[in-house]
């Protein structure tokens, strides 16, 4: 049984949702308010923002919310000020675990984490850590349905991708982080349309367990999941991401 559906099994059988509707606005909300403070409110000339509201909208986040918290950022109306942090730690049978933090109390934070962590049978660690580990890249997602993969792959190339992966259903583009942008535009002026758009981080080598210990693991990720400040968890679990579940 591949990790993606040992994964996925474990997911039903709890029959939860990855996040409930207002968690999930929330984080929604922190993403667009950093990107809009960082690169203002702009979301033509805000890359990361257009990005942000792109990933909202396709939640249902309402555009009255999306616009409010960007006024907040930019000063237009009073809010909470963010700052983006990553922690590190270790869950159960020793996986590396990688958060993204999006925070206005980081001594909260880092409580409720280090918490989790604890309850879990995993520990917080010091920086630097479990990063080496992961390496940052882009990852703009096709659908095979969409697009012939000649053209696909000519293009993508050609703008600096690293690589173009085959998978049941889509194609997917890696890039780096500095030619994330340009391979992304790129696809959009050739009309190439994409699923998702995102930087994200995978581990450099991967381990894999059995299901029991993997539902263990689980419970930690979904754990942190579930905290506001925590916008995502990588793990270096060989969960079979590779290879697209077909049902």
């Amino acid at each position: 049984m591949a990790g993606h559906s040992k994964w996925h099994n474990i997911q039903r059988r709890k029959g939860k949702q990855d996040a409930i509707r207002g968690q999930l606005f929330t984080k929604l909300s922190k993403d667009i308010y950093q990107a809009a403070r960082e690169g203002g409110g702009n979301p033509e000339t805000n890359f990361r923002l257009r990005v942000a509201i792109e990933r909202a909208r396709a939640n249902n986040l309402p555009m009255e919310n999306i616009q409010r918290t960007i006024a907040k950022a930019t000063g237009q109306l009073e809010g909470a000020t963010y700052e983006e942090l990553l922690y590190e730690g270790y869950g159960p049978h020793g996986v590396a675990l990688l958060l993204e933090i999006l925070t206005d109390n980081r001594n909260r934070t880092a409580a409720e984490v280090r918490h989790l962590f604890r309850k879990h049978g995993g520990n917080l660690a010091e920086s630097g850590a479990v990063a080496w580990m992961f390496q940052r890249f882009g990852e703009i997602v096709v659908p095979k349905d969409k697009v012939d993969a000649d053209d696909l792959m000519m293009v993508a190339l050609e703008a600096g991708a690293e690589d173009v992966i085959e998978r049941s259903r889509t194609y997917v583009v890696k890039t780096t982080p500095d030619n994330f942008r340009a391979v992304r535009m790129s696809l959009e002026e050739k009309g190439i349309p994409y699923e998702e758009a995102s930087l994200t981080y995978e581990a450099s080598t991967k381990m894999d367990l059995p299901e029991e210990a993997l539902e263990q693991v689980y419970d930690l990720v979904e754990a942190l999941e579930s905290l506001d400040d925590v916008q995502t968890v990588f793990t270096n679990l060989d969960t079979g991401d590779d290879e697209e579940d077909d049902e």
